[in-house]
Formats: C-alpha cells, sequence, structure tokens
C-alpha cells in the first residue's frame, strides 16, 4: 500500500565528478532523520556528498557505505573524505543490482534519482530489502513516467541525463516495491506531471520500512 505522506552512462558520469552539476532529482536525506551508530547506504554516492554528511551524523559509533558504478566518481568521494578526515565511510564500486552488503545489516539506504538508471529495478529493490534490518527503512528520491517510455528516448543521452529514460509507470514502480517486500510505502514529497519527449514524468520521494514481523532474512 502506498500512503501519501506529503559503460556511456559510468563514462559520462566520471566527467560529471569534476563540475559543480547536480545530478539529484530529490533530497533524499533531508527525509532520512539519521541516527548515532546507524549504518548507513547511499546507493548512487557520486561525489559523496550525502555519504559524508551521514557519517557526520552517524558519529565514531557507526558506519556509511557509498555504493557508485563511475570511477571517476568514487575517486572524487574517497578524496573528499580523505580532506574531511572522515573515517566512518567506505565507497565501494557496484552496480546497484549486487550490492555488496550481508543480509540485514543497513538500518537506512537512502538513493537520489538513480535507481531509474537500473537495468533490473525488481532486483535493486530486491536488494534494498535484503540489506536492510528488520524494522530498517529506505528513503529514495526518484522518476516515474505516465505512460511506458517509448523505445527511441530509452538510449537517448539527453533523456537519461535527465533521470526519465529509463522511469517505469507508477504503477510498475509501486508494484516492484511490493514483489520485494516492502508493504507500506510513504509518499514524502511529489510533484506534478511534467511533459518529457511524449510522455509525461514526475518524481517523489518515498520512505519503505522492512517488515519487523517477516519471515525475511
Amino acid at each position: 500500500m502506498i500512503t501519501e505522506v506529503s559503460s556511456a552512462v559510468n563514462l559520462r558520469y566520471s566527467k560529471l565528478a569534476e563540475t559543480s552539476c547536480c545530478l539529484s532529482c530529490g533530497g533524499a536525506i533531508n527525509h532520512s532523520k539519521v541516527a548515532e551508530g546507524e549504518t548507513c547506504v547511499d546507493l548512487g554516492s557520486g561525489r559523496g556528498t550525502d555519504a559524508l554528511r551521514m557519517a557526520e551524523s552517524v558519529g565514531p559509533e557507526g558506519f556509511v557505505y557509498g555504493i557508485d558504478i563511475s570511477e571517476g566518481m568514487l575517486k572524487k568521494a574517497e578524496k573528499n573524505a580523505e580532506k574531511l578526515g572522515t573515517k566512518n565511510v567506505s565507497f565501494l564500486k557496484s552496480n546497484l543490482e549486487t550490492i555488496p552488503l550481508e543480509d540485514s545489516s543497513v538500518d537506512l539506504v537512502i538513493s537520489n534519482c538513480t535507481i531509474n538508471h537500473a537495468d533490473n529495478k525488481q532486483t535493486v529493490w530486491n536488494e534494498i530489502f535484503r540489506i536492510l534490518k528488520k524494522g530498517g527503512r529506505f528513503v529514495v528520491s526518484d522518476i516515474y513516467s505516465s505512460e511506458p517510455v517509448p523505445e527511441e528516448y530509452k538510449n537517448d543521452p539527453a533523456a537519461i541525463a535527465e533521470c526519465w529514460a529509463g522511469s517505469v509507470t507508477r504503477e510498475l514502480y509501486a508494484e516492484q516495491l511490493n514483489n520485494a517486500g516492502f508493504s507500506d510505502i510513504h509518499i514524502l514529497e511529489e510533484s506534478d506531471p511534467y511533459p518529457k519527449g511524449e510522455i509525461e514524468v514526475a518524481s517523489w520521494t518515498i520512505l519503505g520500512i522492512k517488515p519487523s514481523g517477516c519471515s525475511c532474512r
């Protein structure tokens, strides 16, 4: 149930690591309520800005993992951590379909406009569910489409850069969340639809919690 509360890509993102461009479609971290001692993950961590903010919030007893596929972004993030002297953070190279963390090991997963780029979004949501502890939560900002994205836009560089080429419909998004095991989703923010190509898209920030009573891992 959803409840309203209020490659080429790799290369391009590596180049963007040295610019001031913002790749995010939302501020997931602003809704995440990071607590001391938590283990947190930022999927698509980019230059490490949000991961480093979380590392400060969780304190020395907590830890943060930044996950990204781009060598350029990872190197920039590591340099930023070194400059700040941040020790309780690690940046890992991985796609989102095979997150290199143990089952039920994470309190919080955040992501900003990254999951829509994944080839197999259902697998990504399954992975998020797997690594979260019972009672753990995700806060994700992403984009969904009003109808399936036409084939001509799926590999269009401009559409990819604007983060909607890989978007799925709101209905399919909800289905994937439910399939992964997240049954109660809260919408924290949601934009009005806006035109892109031949369709409309919208951005939202959603919160989900891994059920405490489930028999899952």
